[in-house]
């Protein structure tokens, strides 16, 4: 029985997180009341508090779902950089949004709220704080450590946002990919010491 909850609950979280999503990038973020989508969602406001505590999070929890993330990768590595130069190289194989070289007109329109909504934007700059907080300790003790993980995740998020301004300038990203790879080793050297 609890796995049939379970299912439940997930298309539940599904449903609600999918109609805020397109009512957002319809009406845009300030646009549309959380009343809104729960009506539009079917479920009262009290439910779509359970499963999103504010109204960003109906947003942002795709990106939430990536905290820690470079924290992980490097956890154990005696590499970390290159440990993380590796996994973003296959991000960008894979099209992983993460590294802004998708192309999927639904993932561009994402990134177009998210970066352009300025309390998208603030609670976006939370998560890259805390991501730095659990790198820094993945990668050692100290400031040293603090200072490698602040480079290392703005590495990253530089590659991406120019990945994601080149796609939204209106470049596709199989036209994208060879510069991507070489902005993305360049930019990895730069942390070598």
């Amino acid at each position: 029985m609890s796995g049939l909850r379970e299912r439940k609950r997930q298309r539940t979280h599904d449903t609600i997180s999918a109609t805020a999503i397109r009512m957002f990038l319809d009406r845009g973020f300030d646009a549309v009341s959380v009343a809104d989508v729960a009506d539009a969602a079917e479920v009262s406001k009290p439910t779509l508090f359970r499963y999103f505590p504010t109204k960003e999070d109906l947003v942002l929890h795709r990106i939430g779902d990536h905290l820690g993330e470079a924290a992980r990768i490097v956890q154990g590595s005696p590499e970390p950089v290159d440990a993380l130069r590796r996994r973003f190289l296959e991000g960008l194989a894979e099209r992983d949004p993460v590294t802004g070289l998708n192309d999927v007109p639904e993932v561009l329109a994402y990134h177009r709220l998210v970066f352009e909504t300025p309390a998208l934007a603030a609670r976006v700059a939370a998560f890259v704080a805390s991501d730095e907080e659990a790198l820094a300790a993945a990668l050692g003790d100290g400031l040293v450590a603090e200072l490698r993980a602040a480079q290392i995740l703005a590495v990253q998020r530089v590659l991406a946002r120019n990945n994601w301004r080149e796609l939204m300038a209106g470049r596709t990203a199989a036209d994208l990919y060879p510069e991507a790879v070489v902005a993305a080793e360049a930019g990895f050297a730069l942390l070598q010491p």
